[in-house]
């Protein structure tokens, strides 16, 4: 990742890697099949980076502070990696239901049960992921573009599109709220949020 974030995305090849390790780029091969599932590494890096944030907490018995925390916790992803980022956000997740930037399974896991416990239904729940999504993928893609970052998506090679992912049974109520997470909401969520904004901007007004 230290490659990306001091010389940028597009720097990222076999070649530029092994030269960055010291090694011989074909070395990298044993451990990797080319830089398609390279980025996608890089993508679980740094999601993974949000377990060691302390500032996070993956079980919370209060919604709100539970969503404050892991907004922060991915703002801070962002800020600290704002090369990346835009990769975080714009690779295929493994399933059309898993949205990016909060693309983890576990993380999804944990904000589903997290709503469930503290009294949503799972409709709810299921929209407020959708809708906390597209909030942070909206706003962080745009502080790192005001950095001067190029966001557009990475080219990528041909490849099949991504399956499913496997091993649901270790996230429960994941496997039961596929059905709902599956359902294209796109329209809800943006005339939802606008109306947010329209609430919030009609309070300025009022100061």
């Amino acid at each position: 990742m230290s490659l990306i974030d001091e010389f940028g995305l597009k720097a990222l090849t076999m070649r530029r890697l092994g030269e960055y390790l010291d090694v011989e780029a074909m070395a990298i091969y044993h451990h990797i099949r080319g830089r398609e599932q390279l980025l996608d590494a890089v993508v679980e890096a740094v999601i993974d980076e949000l377990y060691a944030d302390p500032e996070v907490h993956l079980h919370s018995t209060e919604w709100q502070e539970y969503l404050y925390r892991l907004a922060h916790g991915v703002r801070r992803i962002a800020l600290a990696h704002p090369e990346v980022f835009p990769l975080v956000c714009t690779r295929p997740p493994e399933a059309p239901w898993v949205r990016p930037p909060l693309r983890s399974l576990r993380w999804m896991e944990s904000f589903l049960e997290t709503l469930h416990r503290c009294g949503f239904s799972d409709g709810a729940a299921v929209a407020a992921y959708q809708a906390f999504s597209s909030f942070l993928l909206g706003n962080l893609l745009l502080e790192v573009a005001n950095k001067g970052v190029d966001i557009s998506p990475v080219e990528q090679a041909d490849v099949d599109q991504p399956s499913p992912p496997d091993g649901l049974d270790s996230y429960p109520r994941l496997r039961q709220l596929q059905p709902l997470l599956s359902r294209d909401r796109s329209a809800e969520i943006f005339a939802e949020s606008l109306e947010v904004l329209t609430d919030h901007l009609e309070n300025l007004g009022k100061r």
